[in-house]
């Protein structure tokens, strides 16, 4: 075989190993380009689904303080009940308790801020005077020493005593990083079955599953301006507001963008 002959046969070789090869590597390009350019359409879909459900929720959470409060102007028209431990009250029932104050079971939860301040919320157990047990009132506010070991003094009258409130339902445990609910009478949230262990039958036949905020005065220096019912609602509307229109414009965008890549097919 002449060279001249052998060199197009070399040619020839090369020019089918890049044919057959040729389609594959096209093929697998065009995927990845198609890929690449329906990305920005599907995460806009996403978009706008997450952004359309948080403005529901917002909505949804705004109904709820509506309701809330509009419960709570009737219920404020209503004289305030007697009622025994083992009643269930409404949310924000006007209640009237007589009792005594278990005063050594005292528990201070953390953390509770009152005009930009730090501090403590008193709670402290009324034995109530009709033998049916206990009743965990929120007495008040109360701010925080300057040094974290150091625990605010609460006065706490003796004897027996009338008393009126609203009933609070316990909030649900919030997000902490430490594991332990108390640190001897300072508490990071309220746990009413780890406090029936601490405090035990001086609580009488049983605790109430529900606590009372404290409305009526009483000679103790602490703080009872309480937030109304429901506070929050125009927040809430805020916010919905400000998700659908971030979904609104998610929407827009990506119409635009699915007309451009329609278009250009």
């Amino acid at each position: 075989m002449s060279l001249s002959a052998a060199g197009d046969l070399g040619r020839r070789n090369v020019r089918g190993r890049r044919a057959e090869a040729g389609p594959s590597t096209f093929g697998s390009t065009g995927r990845g380009s198609r890929l690449r350019r329906w990305l920005p359409m599907l995460a806009g879909v996403a978009l706008v689904s997450a952004t359309l459900a948080l403005g529901s929720w917002q909505s949804d959470r705004a109904r709820q303080k509506l309701e809330l409060q509009q419960r709570a102007g009737r219920l404020a028209a209503e004289a305030p009940l007697g009622v025994r431990a083992d009643a269930r009250p409404a949310e924000g029932q006007p209640l009237k308790l007589e009792g005594r104050w278990l005063t050594r079971h005292t528990i201070l939860l953390d953390n509770r801020t009152q005009g930009g301040r730090v501090g403590y919320h008193v709670l402290t157990p009324l034995l109530l005077a009709d033998g049916s047990g206990s009743v965990l009132v929120n007495r008040g506010w109360v701010a925080a020493p300057a040094d974290r070991r150091e625990l605010p003094a609460v006065p706490t009258a003796e004897g027996l005593l009338v008393l009126e409130g609203r009933m609070r339902g316990v909030e649900e445990r919030p997000f902490s990083l430490s594991r332990e609910v108390a640190d001897g009478p300072r508490w990071q949230y309220l746990d009413l079955a780890h406090f029936r262990v601490v405090a035990g039958a001086d609580l009488g036949p049983q605790l109430a599953a529900w606590t009372l905020q404290q409305t009526s005065a009483a000679d103790d220096g602490l703080v009872r301006d309480w937030p109304a019912p429901g506070a929050g609602i125009d927040r809430h509307r805020a916010y919905a507001l400000q998700w659908y229109s971030l979904a609104g414009l998610a929407a827009a965008l990506t119409v635009w963008y699915a007309g451009r890549l329609f278009t250009r097919r």
